[in-house]
């Protein structure tokens, strides 16, 4: 039989659900920012999963990934506890921005103090009163600005049980990702937790194969948990990207993508045009190496040394 967890000032019994909200803020209307974590507890023992979307407010793909899980009743585990916060970063989702209202990225700013910049308080408050909760953490991002990312788990190869994880996940690619100094990644690991990144898609957008490949990649990791029964098998088996830089524009002009992202490419293939817009000048962008292409600029207009392609082997 499962003992009871406590949240906040909330004891969960075993068997039950609650949503508890986490006052982090005001607004400057003296309206409090609360964060929603909505918890279920199984009568039976387990490890406590801790399902996260929106630390970037602009990132809705993490948000109804976690929306959906939890509206399908997925987040209900047969053994052990789900956590689950579709949104953390309040302030960024409520004006569809990236950052906090202070400008700071919250993924730069763990662990956070209780008396810091606005983001800092965000991260404290986390860092306090969830992060102790969980075992393992599957942490849900898009790409920023008009980078659209294709499926991916960025986790660090040389800490074997995320690289577990990541595999049983099982999205196109995994990437080798070392720990962001004040990112979120860093400061859980530290406290010996168990974290994966799934990145996918970009800001600002709901893209239903996004979704999709993360809902499967969850319920995946539930199954080899021992969370639930069911759960559906590694299909594909994930590429794994040990190296990866960004192409950058050549030249500013009018961008004309010309690859698929998650492609492979060899060396010389074309992947994009630039020209400019009064049609005096078209220049081909080459890849310069082979490789897998799993995350592309998508503005119609680039200016020179912006990244446009990120290439992986």
């Amino acid at each position: 039989m499962n003992k009871p967890i406590q949240i906040l000032d909330t004891i969960v019994q075993p068997g039950k659900k609650a949503i508890i909200n986490l006052e982090v803020a005001k607004l400057h209307t003296a309206s409090p920012v609360n964060i929603p974590i909505i918890v279920d507890h199984a009568k039976k023992k387990g490890p406590t999963l801790l399902l996260l979307g929106g630390v970037h407010g602009d990132e809705i793909n993490g948000i109804e990934i976690v929306r959906k899980i939890v509206r399908s009743g997925l987040n209900k585990p047969q053994r052990g506890t789900v956590i689950c916060i579709p949104v953390l970063n309040i302030f960024g989702f409520l004006n569809f921005m990236r950052e906090l209202p202070d400008g700071r990225d919250l993924n730069r700013s763990f662990p956070g103090t209780a008396s810091g910049s606005l983001a800092s308080q965000f991260a404290y408050a986390f860092m306090k009163h969830i992060a102790p909760l969980a075992d393992i953490i599957i942490d849900i991002h898009t790409g920023a600005a008009q980078r659209n990312n294709y499926p991916q788990i960025r986790c660090d190869f040389s800490n074997p049980q995320a690289v577990e994880l990541a595999e049983v996940f099982d999205a196109p690619f995994i990437k080798d990702s070392k720990l962001i100094p004040k990112s979120l990644r860093e400061a859980v690991s530290k406290k010996g937790k168990n974290i994966i990144l799934f990145e996918g898609g970009k800001a600002n957008r709901i893209d239903p194969f996004i979704v999709e490949e993360g809902i499967r990649g969850v319920k995946r990791v539930m199954h080899h948990l021992d969370m639930i029964d069911d759960g559906d098998e590694i299909q594909r088996g994930s590429t794994l990207l040990r190296q990866s830089k960004w192409l950058r524009a050549p030249m500013s002009g009018m961008f004309d993508l010309r690859i698929l992202n998650g492609s492979y490419v060899e060396k010389g293939t074309i992947i994009g045009v630039i020209s400019d817009p009064f049609g005096k000048t078209e220049r081909s962008f080459k890849s310069p190496m082979n490789g897998y292409i799993f995350a592309v600029n998508e503005a119609p207009i680039v200016n020179k040394g912006d990244a446009i392609f990120h290439i992986g082997y």
